[in-house]
């Protein structure tokens, strides 16, 4: 269990009047470790939950009272503590976010047990999945800032958020009622809880951050009364520049902010308005070549496991040809020294009034304007393990050779060339075929390998709003609790991937592209068969996409309370009318524009400016059940199931149901623990993904996924300067029914999904410094071993991760803050090459993957006033 701030009964009561039914979540609380300035004053928002004033001091209250230790956020009862509730929820406060020093997103969802983060990728777009789901699945998980869905569809919402100051906890629920309460949630939903205006002083926080790896960052945060206690307001962000964890010549920068303006009610209830605003880089990895040695993988001479980027200088600006109907000049840009840029603009309204004593509305609504440029390298892609060979072997005509196809091509358009041989772009330097020492010895590893130009535009809009009512009444004992809502969301995007093309690179630190050329018997150049690297266009298809979603939700949840037994029932149908434009190819590709070289004379397959339409109106319902008995004041047990779904635009909605029983139990100040048995059924579980023998093609993935697990949540404190939280998941996911193309193959069955492991375990002890000076910690991360793929082929090892830090409150107002991050350098792997498909290899020994960083070192400086 995470720290946890205790909380006396009343500022648990101003607290619980606040938090949000729509995420939900557990805000749950210890003694806090010892820092200045803890924000006790923020909340979430969600249907029917009434906000009342919140406490203003920021000094950590350090009372005791079992009733009151926790407070439940997501259930429609205004104050119910987490030893009554029956979900799966988690808290974690603002010291439990700094002491992980989140590198991106995807860090801060490892606070939260059962979910397994492969946060590889850098700040955003990485993969995240929860209870037996196979790696990738984020999708089924809800992130959520304030109580409402970041983004409609769930998957791809770090894009568009990133915690700072201004972010005060989060709080998760796995199952359960997640996926009724909310849209796109029946995995699990994480809520991001922002700072509330201050109503009753000036606020203020600034905070200075930078890591080793050149990470320079800029926080703050402001908030003060306009009219005391009716009218406040804040503002927060950051600005920063970061080239990612992983060496890189570019630096991106950008940033975000978000401000809110708060009024209340005299008679209860706010109106709230919130602005954000955002436009922000960021550095891009996928996988790249490992070595596998006896068991274990290691890396290739030239590129650093830990740091090693192919990505660099060779990348910065590639004019790949493409279709006319894309580009009227018939080129589209690949820019690494872009990365990945996001920009956002959104504005929200939050608003609750009492319409009678028992009474109270609500409607939330927000419109978020938002689109990225992706601009990534993907080693391996398409070409799989086999994209990796020496150079020898590339310019060897025959099966062998990962370009064959062009070198056939080149023979015909060469006759008289004696060889082949490569053209370094940077240098200018020749090696022909023939020169087998010099090639071998290319940066210590002889090796080259195919690289794909993945750019990705992407824009759009995504409105939502919710709104409803609640009823409470206490008919002489018996309580009861009945949230009625609608929730409607509008989402349209359209996207350009076209132009997706391949270069050959040779496999080191910013890495070199080569030109294929034709040479005499003097290895002079007589012809050059590819275009400035590039040996192939338009790899993915046409490229060009648009979707559109319609939502309309009605939802109910009711909670009653019966002495010490509560009975909890939700019921939401969704309507989804969904249309899919997918860009036609011509019937003969279009040839590549006037000037451009090379032997490969078209741009590959063409969009030819039309689109299929597919239009699918579909509906389904997601209920869940659940039960809490309070057998002592300090000891309850739960029991809960729960049918959920997720959509995906046309594609068919997919099942989930969940069924889980647990256990929770406190005693005093010296441990507070939970323990859950759970399984889950993923049913007809679908998605798409690339054709490693056509990369051109997508073949439909469908199967059902089965697990069964253990997952527990301990805190321990014997004694006051001594305190150790413990959680993880122990579990058994398996495959069931798959079928690739609509056509089964019962040789999966009984395997374990891609990128899932059984066992995730983090243990993390905190030692308080006297007088309230700071603390010391440490967390050790267990990842248990994972399968690249669903065919089970490249088994990718167990690791464990070390890390520590510490926080110094220097005086009241200053905090120095530092984390070291995967001391011991420990190799992990988080998943191979999911573009070589289901059925994976290792090839001579070497293989792509993708890796979690080296040590990495984060310090900052804060400072409140």
């Amino acid at each position: 269990m995470m720290s946890q701030t205790k909380l006396s009964a009343r500022t648990a009561l101003l607290l619980s009047a606040s938090l949000l039914p729509i995420a939900p979540a557990l805000a749950q609380e210890a003694p806090p470790v010892a820092q200045a300035g803890t924000q006790g004053q923020t909340t979430g928002q969600g249907p029917g939950t009434p906000e009342s004033p919140q406490p203003v001091s920021e000094q950590p209250v350090d009372e005791f009272d079992p009733l009151t230790e926790v407070v439940v956020t997501g259930q429609t009862t205004r104050d119910r503590p987490l030893i009554t509730s029956s979900a799966d929820i988690t808290f974690a406060d603002r010291g439990d976010i700094d002491r992980r020093a989140p590198r991106s997103t995807a860090d801060l969802l490892e606070l939260v047990p059962g979910i397994f983060v492969e946060g590889t990728a850098g700040e955003l777009s990485n993969n995240y999945s929860v209870r037996g789901l196979q790696g990738g699945g984020q999708r089924f998980i809800q992130l959520e800032e304030d109580g409402f869905p970041i983004i409609y569809q769930g998957g791809g919402a770090d894009f568009f958020f990133q915690q700072d100051l201004t972010i005060d906890r989060l709080e998760a629920v796995k199952g359960g009622s997640s996926g009724v309460l909310t849209v796109n949630g029946a995995g699990a939903t994480i809520n991001f809880i922002s700072r509330r205006p201050n109503f009753t002083e000036e606020q203020g926080i600034l905070r200075v951050q930078a890591a080793d790896f050149g990470l320079k960052r800029a926080e703050f945060y402001y908030s003060t009364p306009l009219v005391a206690d009716q009218l406040a307001f804040n503002i927060g962000g950051f600005v920063q520049s970061n080239p990612g964890f992983r060496e890189n010549p570019f630096d991106y920068d950008g940033y975000r902010l978000k401000a809110m303006l708060e009024y209340r009610f005299g008679e209860g209830g706010f109106l709230r308005f919130t602005g954000k605003i955002g436009d922000i880089k960021a550095a891009y990895y996928a996988t790249q070549p490992y070595a596998f040695n006896d068991g274990e993988p290691g890396g290739i001479p030239g590129l650093d496991t830990q740091s090693g980027n192919i990505g660099g200088d060779a990348f910065t600006r590639i004019s790949v040809p493409v279709s006319t109907f894309v580009e009227a000049d018939g080129f589209r840009d690949f820019r690494y020294s872009e990365g990945v840029r996001v920009k956002t603009k959104q504005g929200r309204i939050d608003f609750e009034a009492p319409l009678t004593d028992s009474i109270d509305l609500f409607a939330r609504g927000r419109y978020l304007d938002l689109s990225y440029d992706f601009n990534g390298l993907f080693p391996g892609s398409g070409t799989g393990n086999a994209g990796l060979a020496s150079a020898v072997t590339y310019l060897t005509p025959g099966a062998a050779s990962p370009i064959n196809d062009l070198l056939t091509a080149g023979r015909a358009a060469f006759p008289t060339a004696a060889r082949f041989g490569v053209r370094n772009l940077r240098t200018g330097v020749v090696l022909g075929s023939n020169q087998a020492a010099e090639l071998n010895a290319l940066n210590g590893n002889g090796f080259l390998q195919q690289t794909t130009l993945n750019h990705d535009f992407q824009e759009g809009h995504d409105f939502g709003v919710n709104a409803g009512a609640r009823w409470e009444a206490d008919f002489g004992g018996v309580q009861n609790s009945l949230t009625l809502g609608v929730i409607y969301f509008d989402v349209a995007r359209s996207q350009n991937q076209s132009a997706t093309a391949a270069v050959v690179n040779d496999v080191r630190t910013n890495s070199d592209i080569y030109d294929i050329v034709a040479l005499n018997a003097g290895n002079q150049v007589i012809g050059t068969l590819s275009d400035n690297g590039l040996i192939s266009y338009g790899n993915w298809g046409a490229g060009i996409r648009r979707r559109e979603d319609e939502s309309f939700s009605i939802y109910a949840n009711d909670e009653i309370a019966i002495g010490d037994l509560r009975v909890d029932a939700g019921i939401r149908w969704e309507q989804l009318d969904s249309r899919y434009d997918e860009g036609n190819a011509a019937a003969v590709n279009q040839p590549v524009p006037a000037g451009v070289g090379g032997v490969v004379r078209t741009v590959g397959l063409t969009f030819n400016g039309t689109f299929t339409t597919v239009e699918r109106e579909q509906d389904k319902v997601a209920w869940t059940v659940g039960a809490n008995y309070l057998i002592t004041p300090n000891l309850s047990v739960y029991a809960r199931y729960a049918d959920g779904f997720q959509t995906n635009n046309t594609d068919p909605i997919t099942q989930i149901e969940l069924y889980e029983a647990g256990v929770r139990f406190q005693y005093g100040r010296v441990i507070s623990a939970s323990a859950t048995y759970f399984e889950t059924y993923f049913n007809d579980q679908f998605y798409n993904f690339i054709d490693p023998s056509d990369p051109t093609r997508q073949t439909a993935f469908l199967a059902d996924l089965r697990t069964k697990g253990f997952e527990f949540d301990v805190q321990f404190r014997p004694v006051d300067w001594f305190q150790i939280d413990a959680f993880g998941v122990f579990q058994d996911p398996t495959l069931n029914n798959l079928s690739l193309n609509g056509v089964p193959d019962d040789t999966f069955n009984g395997n374990r999904p891609e990128r899932t492991p059984k066992e995730l375990v983090t243990i993390s002890p905190i030692v308080r410094i006297p007088r309230g000076l700071g603390d010391i910690f440490a967390r050790f991360k267990y990842v248990g071993d994972i399968f690249a793929d669903s065919g089970n082929g490249v088994a990718l090892p167990d690791y464990w991760v070390t890390s520590a830090g510490f926080n110094l409150n220097l005086t009241e107002r200053l905090e120095v803050n530092f984390v070291a991050e995967n001391i011991f350098d420990e190799i992990g792997l988080t998943e191979g090459n999911p573009r070589q498909g289901q059925r994976q290899n290792i090839s001579d020994g070497f293989f792509y993957a993708r890796g979690i960083p080296g040590p990495t070192y984060t310090g900052s400086v804060t400072f409140r006033f």
